[in-house]
């Protein structure tokens, strides 16, 4: 019988302990999303362009979105000093999520190709967001691979014209 009751208690006391530890964990990550999430200021945004380092997540609250700068998937675009055929492209990954809407990763191309299916531009919850600028740019001696986690992108969020063909009054 005492073997049941010092089991029951160290049970219970473990429970307690990881309740303890998850509302820890949760102060803690509200603390970090209240320090960590930035809304525009005039230091990170000029001109209208919304600028993020790679990894940063911004709370734009004029647009009532979060959006996360998640990193550059392709960089093919001529490197400084170098001869091309193809200018080439970058990628940017930016994951957007309105304040009623589920996250999605949009892929914003540092130019118009049709032809590749690479777009400067996407809508998102009544806003076309575009891909402004991207840099560093690569230069020939280093090529693209140095530049993995040093990128910064510029992105200008515009309220999206209605379609011609839209069905809804």
């Amino acid at each position: 019988m005492f073997h049941k009751i010092v089991i029951l208690s160290l049970g219970i006391f473990a429970l307690t302990g990881c309740d303890a530890q998850k509302k820890s964990r949760i102060n803690t990550k509200a603390t970090e999303m209240s320090t960590g999430t930035k809304t525009t200021g005039s230091d990170h945004q000029k001109d209208g362009v919304i600028y993020l380092t790679e990894g940063e997540n911004k709370f734009l609250r004029e647009y009532q979105m979060n959006v996360t700068f998640k990193g550059v998937s392709e960089d093919s675009r001529c490197p400084e000093g170098a001869q091309c055929i193809w200018a080439g492209v970058a990628i940017a990954q930016v994951e957007v999520m309105g304040t009623s809407t589920r996250p999605m990763i949009l892929n914003l191309a540092s130019a118009d190709y049709p032809a590749r299916n690479y777009q400067q531009s996407t809508e998102f919850n009544g806003y076309t967001i575009t891909l402004q600028d991207i840099a560093p740019y690569p230069k020939s001696q280093d090529g693209a691979k140095a530049l993995a986690g040093k990128y910064k992108i510029g992105i200008t969020i515009k309220k999206a014209e209605p379609s011609a063909d839209s069905t809804t009054k």
